[in-house]
This record gives structure tokens, sequence and C-alpha cells, in this order.
């Protein structure tokens, strides 16, 4: 589960070393994170600002996605927490190098990975959301059209960065190795027959042909208990 190679444990590198600050914010990780902070910012915060408006036919404001308050309350409670998930998690990647306890920093970088995740989908639920409400949005004539655009635009954006961060996570903990070794044990214990006959008993890799199968049964009549093995 830990790599070893280039000094480094679940992608960062191993403690000791001090904090460089110019190397962190050039890490495609760090940029990835930054990324993901802005998109969410500018969802939220063009719904907050123009997302809603007030009709001809009412006085309360209303949202401008097809007048959905619910599409606006989504887009903008996955932005803000989106937000502060990159913040907690932008100080858990500068803090991850000085972590000595490896089981700790697999608990860290196991939380990016589902949160990640999580947020990958919720952020594309949002983008089709957003993106439905706004093309049943027909009276656009009093709606700041460049803010709705670009609060479904960005949230399409999202989705690529979170998804480009599971990405990196995922490959850093080396669960496909796990997955790859797990199916060959899988595989090399179901690929084994055992087959008997009175007091024959064969153990085997392969398929055993028709022929060899009716001597050891014609075998087993006039011979004691015998084990055979077939590689």
């Amino acid at each position: 589960m830990e790599e070893t190679g280039g000094a480094t444990a679940y992608g960062a590198s191993l403690a000791g070393g001090g904090f460089d600050f110019y190397k962190f914010v050039r890490q495609p990780q760090t940029i990835v994170r930054v990324l993901s902070w802005i998109f969410s910012m500018v969802v939220f915060a063009c719904i907050t600002t123009e997302g809603y408006v007030n009709t001809a036919h009412s006085a309360e404001a209303k949202c401008v996605f097809n007048q959905n308050d619910s599409a606006c309350h989504y887009a903008v409670g996955i932005g803000v927490i989106a937000f502060l998930a990159c913040v907690a998690f932008l100080v858990l990647d500068a803090y991850l190098p000085f972590m000595s306890n490896a089981q700790e920093r697999k608990y860290a970088v196991m939380a990016d990975l589902g949160f990640s995740g999580v947020w990958t989908f919720l952020w594309f639920v949002c983008f089709c959301l957003l993106a439905s409400q706004w093309a049943r949005t027909h009276d656009i004539s009093s709606i700041p059209e460049d803010a709705a655009r670009a609060t479904v635009a960005f949230s399409f954006f999202s989705i690529a960065t979170w998804v480009r961060r599971a990405a990196v996570v995922f490959f850093s903990l080396n669960i496909l190795q796990i997955f790859k070794g797990l199916f060959t044990l899988i595989s090399r214990r179901n690929s084994f027959h055992k087959l008997s006959w009175h007091n024959i008993s064969v153990v085997t890799s392969r398929r055993i042909p028709p022929l060899v199968e009716h001597a050891l049964q014609k075998t087993s009549q006039n011979n004691p208990a015998l084990i055979v093995t077939i590689m």
C-alpha cells in the first residue's frame, strides 16, 4: 500500500523534510485543487449575486433557472461546501508530508478520495439540473444571461477538476494493484480441479482429457489410495 519509489508515500514526500512553498504551489494536485476552489466560488457567487430576479408576475425574486428555487439552492449548497472543502484539503495537502504515520496518511488520502468521488457525482447532478432548467427557461428578457451561462459552464468544469483529483488519489493508493493481485489469486484458486474415483484423488490445474480420466477410473479399482497431482 505504501510507495517507496521516489521517496514518497501516498502521493506525498516522506516526513522529515522542510516545507517548500514554491514546490507545493507548482504541484499538479495543488493547481487542480485551486481550480476547483475558483470554479466553486464562481458558481455560488453568480447565483447569490445575479441568480434571482423579479418577474413581471411576482414581486418576489425567483431563480433565473426556470424559476426553480431548488436548482439555485442546490448549486449554492454544493458550491459553498466545495469551496470550504478545497480550503481544508489544501491545508491537508500541505500538512501531509509531515505525517510520519503511514496509517494516518492512508486515512487522510482515503478521505480525499471519498469526498472527491462524491463531489464529482454531485457536480454532475448540478450541471445536469442547471442545464435542464436553463433550457426550459423561455422568458430571458430580464435575466442576466452571462451569469446563468457561467454558472452552467463552471459546474461542468468542476466535474473535470474533481474527477482529476479523484484519479490522482486513486492511483496513489495503488488500488489497481490490489485488485489485480486479488483477481490473480482468485483465478489461480479457481483453476485447480479435484476429481475422485474410489480411492484415487486427482488435483490438477488443467482440464483432464477424457482418455486420461477413463484410465484413472479403471486404475482406481485395483490400486490402494492414491493422490495424483497434475500441474
